[in-house]
């Protein structure tokens, strides 16, 4: 089961682990109308159900998902999801924004640039090593005041420089589309590439080498490619037979 994708629905693939089995899941599942996989439609309530059975105590779920607009108004499954997700025993670990290009439209509000990228964890994440960047003022020493109680100001008691750098915030801002999220020509054969840098940070963030990292909609790969890249392990569930051909292409050059 494990370093193998299998082309049938994640339910039966997850319906074969065993109990706390899974260290990490990466993955953006299909949402609303935005993406048909192939007309394939899927049981959110049932794979997050399965999902929290199968992940380890101290595991985590990325769930990377949007929201249609319907009739001029969001659907609202992104909050649906991770509602029903804690109904099923995760924590809400973090809420984090996947920040992409956004193609100009002509409406009645401002441009959809984003999707959520919810981290549900069971119990504390076990594993975290946080992406760290620099700090724009490292070396230099804050000054000026804070609030005492109430609404009294005073000056800050002997502050310290500021460090070099920092852990990473949670709007993740990862180019995507055509030759944009990957430079790999096979994984633009699938309708909607997942940015590889993404997928690379969560895994590094949440899991150790030797993890288990599952993905189950596949799609063209892209969480089996960066799981090996990084010495982990991954099984990938994808329903779509077309799909699955472009991800065995696609691992077969790693």
């Amino acid at each position: 089961m494990v370093d193998e994708i299998h082309n049938e629905n994640c339910l039966d693939t997850m319906a074969r682990m065993e109990d706390n089995f899974l260290d990490l899941t990466v993955t953006s599942p299909p949402y609303d109308n935005l993406r048909t996989y192939n007309g394939f439609e899927f049981d959110w309530k049932a794979v997050l159900k399965e999902l929290y059975r199968t992940t380890k105590k101290g595991g985590v779920v990325v769930w990377v998902v949007g929201d249609a607009t319907i009739k001029g108004s969001e659907t609202g499954t992104s909050f649906k999801q991770a509602l029903h997700a804690m109904e099923c025993g995760f924590n809400l670990h973090d809420t984090m924004i996947y920040h992409k290009n956004a193609l100009p439209k002509n409406h009645n509000r401002y441009e959809q640039d984003f999707e959520y990228m919810f981290v549900f964890s069971k119990g504390k994440p076990s594993a975290f090593s946080p992406i760290r960047i620099p700090c724009a003022y490292a070396g230099t020493t804050p000054k000026g005041t804070f609030r005492h109680d109430g609404d009294n100001l005073g000056k800050a008691h002997k502050p310290n420089s500021v460090k070099k750098d920092k852990i990473k915030g949670n709007i993740w801002r990862h180019a995507n589309g055509y030759m944009q999220g990957t430079k790999d020509k096979i994984a633009t054969k699938h309708s909607a590439t997942f940015p590889e840098q993404l997928a690379n940070d969560h895994i590094i963030s949440w899991s150790n080498e030797n993890d288990i990292v599952y993905d189950p909609f596949m799609g063209s790969g892209t969480t089996a490619k960066m799981a090996i890249l990084n010495n982990r392990r991954y099984i990938g569930s994808e329903i779509s037979e077309e799909y699955c051909e472009i991800i065995k292409e696609r691992l077969s050059t790693v």
